[in-house]
């Protein structure tokens, strides 16, 4: 009878250390998911900010300044909800600016051109990068609290579902191609 009792608090024991291990697991996937979606959220700030820089420095035609400086803005004001479909316009939007070569080197050859094209190529080509950290933690998670075990004994706490963050987030290929 003892020794039974003695085996029913190991295995008790064990599941207490395995469940607290997952549930470990799950927050520091919740914290990398964090770190990661921040620095998606300050690759898309420096994007828009650039964007807006040059929309307004007189290097781009008065209709692609407006476009891209109204995108750009849009982007930076957008609510949580709108976040996604904010910056997918601002990647429209730098596309038709910049789907020209000849628009990329007129950027170029202005005064301040040069260090302005090289900063915006540098941002697009970061924003998928952040976004494919980000949604590739929220893929991780995403698993981790669809097991059985996790939603059973409710280990991922009151912590909201995990979100992807779905964009349109294709470069301009005149910009980084001479970027490159």
């Amino acid at each position: 009878m003892t020794a039974t009792l003695i085996w029913i608090l190991v295995v008790l024991v064990a599941i207490g250390v395995y469940l607290s291990w997952t549930a470990g697991r799950l927050d520091r996937l919740h914290v990398r998911m964090d770190a990661a979606r921040a620095a998606l959220d300050a690759q898309l700030l420096r994007r828009a900010s650039v964007a807006q820089e040059l929309a307004t420095s007189g290097v781009l035609d008065p209709a692609a300044s407006i476009v891209l400086y109204e995108a750009a803005h849009a982007a930076r004001q957008a609510e949580e909800e709108q976040r996604e479909v904010a910056e997918s316009e601002l990647t429209q939007a730098l596309r038709a600016v910049f789907e020209d070569p000849a628009q990329v080197e007129a950027v170029r050859e202005a005064p301040g051109g040069e260090e302005a094209a090289r900063e915006l190529a540098e941002a697009v080509r970061r924003v998928p990068m952040a976004r494919r950290f980000h949604n590739d933690a929220v893929g991780a998670a995403r698993r981790l609290r669809e097991h059985r075990k996790v939603r059973w004994f409710r280990l991922a706490g009151h912590a909201p579902f995990p979100l992807a963050f779905e964009m349109d987030d294709e470069p301009p290929a005149a910009l980084v191609e001479r970027a490159s």
